[in-house]
């Protein structure tokens, strides 16, 4: 695996205007795994009776550990796009706190990777999901 530098992190981090626009923040990176998280704010509301959290939100939360989580594993340079993912909602998320997913993979391929994320609130876990990544090399 190649190791990870701290500045090559931060550029990761602040690569996607989609996730620095809601302000994911990348908490911890290692080989197969990432967790990332999600100061919540009033504006991520999808539901106003009770009220609870947008789904995408949720989703991209997800997805954006998910995909860290499968970059992390290549073997060399390169990159990763979503080619399936799945989020089972297992309670609302409340409009304070903090979200925080934790990826692993469960298999890297050499053109698949399958990722197993967890997304809690406070410390509940209130969704799961299953991310499948495209990988890509770069060409020689």
């Amino acid at each position: 695996m190649r190791p990870f530098d701290e500045a090559a992190l931060r550029r990761i981090e602040e690569r996607v205007p989609f996730n620095r626009f809601l302000g994911i923040r990348l908490d911890e990176v290692a080989p197969g795994r990432a967790v990332v998280s999600l100061p919540v704010r009033p504006e991520f509301v999808g539901d106003p009776q009770p009220p609870a959290l947008h789904g995408g939100v949720l989703s991209t939360l997800v997805d954006t550990a998910g995909g860290l989580a499968a970059w992390s594993a290549l073997e060399e340079e390169g990159a990763v796009s979503t080619v399936d993912l799945r989020v089972d909602y297992l309670q609302p998320g409340r409009v304070a706190g903090e979200l925080r997913a934790e990826a692993r993979v469960a298999r890297s391929g050499t053109r698949v990777c399958h990722v197993q994320i967890e997304l809690a609130q406070d410390g509940v876990r209130i969704a799961e999901g299953r991310g499948v990544y495209r990988v890509h090399r770069p060409r020689e």
